[in-house]
């Protein structure tokens, strides 16, 4: 096994529990290896701190899988899944959750998630890709689902010499699974929605949602396929307008409208949410209750300044159309729009807005998708929701 050497200096991170040792962190490498083998990893000192997988091709040069000298091998992983497994039967209803959450599980590269008796997983890195025949074995032992289908078609991939793909890995079976989330009915596409077919992250922050939307007029902005939007009008909306840019992404929130008997309580509209927020400004149009949810502004610590002038016009804007007292759900699953800069691009736009706002509940992502420390990037999503006051 080779043996890789830290730069002095360069270890406290991962000392301290980052699972991702950087190209240019590495002083030397002893012993020959080939992309995706696992490796040792010594510091300065020439103290063993970790064992992972190595890739040249990717920035992340090495993934930690471990920080013992242990052998990485079926019952490896056969233990990693379960005790993943058995923290999820803990937490959350299991019929649909994050059964493994990649590195926050420690099994770096690994995505699963669990839609009703079926699986839909990722394999994000090359390391985690040699190994997924056996991950599969398990999975199909540990939880016995009905069939397991493979979501490899993300860009990543390639970042990691691998190709993009997606397929059966068990099955085939029909990929259009219908779900209960929170006593809701939804249909997941696990072969071509988004990401492995459905956003589980927001399970919690939905029924949160509960006490703010009784007789109210609720705006979901970025609906996608109607997650915000179907439980404001299970949990008693008088009228819930669903925005979305995507055509496909309405005819499901159609679909799950009607799963439920809501179609008569939800309006979906096409449109740009950036256009359309001022459009209902200019018309005077008011809401009770609005949900921001946009997909990702920020994918680099580079992009942050650009993101920052997004959320706020979108939020100042939300602000703006909100009947006095009505509440705002505010949302943002970039990592770096960090919690307080999350919350201070909130009250730059309320300043703005000339408005005040009464934070009512600071959430993340739900349980299943875990945050732990020494890996700040586990914590991504946010949800603030605030009464805005005049």
């Amino acid at each position: 096994m080779a043996k890789v050497l830290i730069q002095k200096g360069k270890e406290k991170r991962i000392e301290a529990g980052h699972p991702w040792v950087y190209d240019n962190e590495i002083s030397d490498v002893e012993g020959s290896y080939e992309n995706g083998d696992i490796v040792d990893i010594y510091n300065w000192k020439n103290k063993f701190i970790g064992r992972g997988y190595i890739n040249n091709n990717s920035k992340i040069r090495i993934r930690i899988l471990t920080r013992q000298k242990e052998e990485i091998n079926k019952d490896f992983f056969r233990n990693r899944i379960l005790k993943a497994w058995e923290y999820r039967k803990m937490v959350v209803d299991t019929s649909s959750c994050r059964v493994v959450f990649g590195e926050a599980d420690f099994i770096p590269g690994l995505i699963v998630d669990k839609f009703g008796d079926y699986l839909s997983l990722q394999t994000l890195s090359l390391g985690i890709e040699k190994h997924k025949d056996i991950i599969v074995e398990i999975l199909d032992e540990v939880l016995e689902p009905k069939g397991i289908y493979e979501r490899n078609d993300v860009s990543v991939r390639e970042l990691e010499g691998l190709e993009q793909k997606k397929g059966f890995l068990k099955g085939p079976f029909d990929t259009k699974v219908v779900i209960f989330e929170n006593e809701i009915k939804m249909l997941v596409d696990i072969e071509n929605g988004q990401k492995t077919g459905y956003f589980l992250d927001q399970r919690e922050n939905r029924a949160a949602l509960k006490p703010f939307v009784k007789d109210a007029k609720v705006l979901d902005a970025f609906t996608h396929t109607g997650g915000f939007a179907i439980h404001a009008a299970y949990y008693g909306a008088k009228e819930v307008t669903a925005v979305d840019i995507s055509e496909l992404a309405l005819e499901y929130v159609k679909i799950n409208a009607e799963l439920n008997n809501l179609q008569d309580k939800i309006n979906v509209v096409l449109a740009n949410v950036f256009d359309i927020l001022k459009e209902y400004q200019k018309k005077g149009e008011k809401f009770d209750v609005i949900i921001l949810d946009p997909p990702a502004f920020c994918k680099s610590k580079s992009a942050l300044e650009g993101a920052y002038r997004g959320y706020k016009e979108i939020n100042l804007r939300a602000m703006k159309i909100l009947n006095p007292g009505g509440f705002l759900i505010s949302c943002s699953c970039s990592h770096y729009m960090y919690p307080e800069i999350f919350r201070k691009m909130l009250l730059d736009a309320a300043k703005d807005a000339k408005r005040t706002l009464r934070f009512v509940e600071t959430r993340f992502q739900a349980k299943d998708h875990p945050i732990i420390s020494g890996y700040d990037e586990s914590l991504y999503l946010k949800c603030e929701i605030m009464q805005v006051l005049y």
